[in-house]
C-alpha cells in the first residue's frame, strides 16, 4: 500500500484507523424474496452471520456475533422483509428464529451440508453394509435435478429404512461408528421434508454455496489484516460488505 499510495506506513495506519473507527451508514434491506443464510467462524472465536439475496449475490443484512444462536439469528431476520424462501444449513437455532418471525415461508435445507455431514459421519470406507448402502444414497443428493430423480432417491431411502432402520436403531449409540450411523439416519429423516423445494421453484437455491464462496473470498482478504481488535474486526466486515454491495 505504501508503494501504491506514495505514503509512509504511519500515514497508512492513520487512514486505516480512521476508517475502522467508523461504521458505514445503512444496510441494503431490500425486498428480496429468495434468501441464503449461513455463518462462518474466525478462529472459533466469533461468527459472521449473513443473509444474501440469491438474485444478485448482495449481503442484505449481517451480524458479527459470538455464535449462531437463536437470539442473534432473530435479531438478524427481524429487520428484513418477509421472503418467499430461505436456504439454510439446518442449524436448529436458525430454524427456530425463522419460524418465529416468518412461520409460513419455505425453508430449503442445503443439500451440500446434508451430503457433507452424512459422508463425514459414515467415513470414506464404512464396513457395515447399512453404512455402505447409506453412503451410496448420500452421494446422489447433490445430483437431483428432476422429480424423477427425487422419486428414485426417496424410494431408495424407504427401501434402506425398511431393510436397515430397525437394526440401526438397536445398535449401541455409545459406540462411535454406530452412533455416527444413527446420526446420519436421523439427519436424513429430519431433512427430507425440506430437501426438494427447489424443484417446485427454481429461484430457490438448493445449496448455500453462493454465500460460502463469498465467505471464502472475504477470509482470504481478511488474513492480510490479522491482529485487528474485536471492534475493528466488526467494522472491517461492515466496510467490506458495504463496498462489495455498491460495486
Amino acid at each position: 500500500m505504501t508503494t501504491i499510495s506514495h505514503r509512509g506506513i504511519w500515514k497508512i495506519k492513520q487512514v486505516k484507523a480512521l476508517w475502522l473507527n467508523r461504521t458505514p451508514t445503512g444496510n441494503i434491506l431490500t425486498r428480496a424474496k429468495y434468501l441464503i443464510c449461513d455463518g462462518t467462524y474466525f478462529k472459533h472465536e466469533n461468527c459472521l452471520l449473513a443473509v444474501m439475496d440469491n438474485a444478485n449475490g448482495q449481503i442484505i443484512n449481517h451480524r458479527y456475533c459470538p455464535r449462531e444462536n437463536y437470539d442473534n439469528a432473530y435479531a438478524l431476520f427481524k429487520r428484513l422483509n418477509k421472503p418467499k424462501a430461505i436456504t439454510i444449513d439446518g442449524n436448529t437455532n436458525i430454524i427456530r428464529a425463522i419460524n418465529a418471525i416468518w412461520p409460513s415461508i419455505t425453508i430449503q435445507r442445503c443439500l451440500v451440508h446434508i451430503q457433507r455431514q452424512g459422508l463425514s459421519w459414515l467415513r470414506r470406507k464404512p464396513q457395515l453394509p447399512s453404512a455402505q448402502s447409506l453412503r451410496q444414497l448420500l452421494l446422489m443428493v447433490t445430483n437431483i435435478e428432476t422429480r424423477v430423480q427425487q422419486k428414485i432417491f426417496i424410494d431408495q431411502w424407504h427401501l434402506w429404512e425398511k431393510r436397515f432402520g430397525k437394526s440401526v436403531i438397536q445398535l449401541p449409540s455409545n459406540h462411535k461408528v454406530f452412533g455416527d450411523l444413527q446420526r446420519t439416519r436421523s439427519l436424513i429423516i429430519h431433512a427430507l421434508p425440506d430437501m426438494f423445494h427447489y424443484l417446485d421453484d427454481r429461484r430457490i437455491p438448493p445449496t448455500t454455496n453462493k454465500l460460502e464462496g463469498y465467505f471464502s473470498r472475504l477470509k482470504m482478504i481478511y488474513r492480510q489484516h490479522r491482529g485487528l481488535s474485536k471492534n475493528n474486526r466488526s467494522n472491517y466486515f461492515n466496510w467490506y460488505i458495504y463496498f462489495k454491495n455498491i460495486k
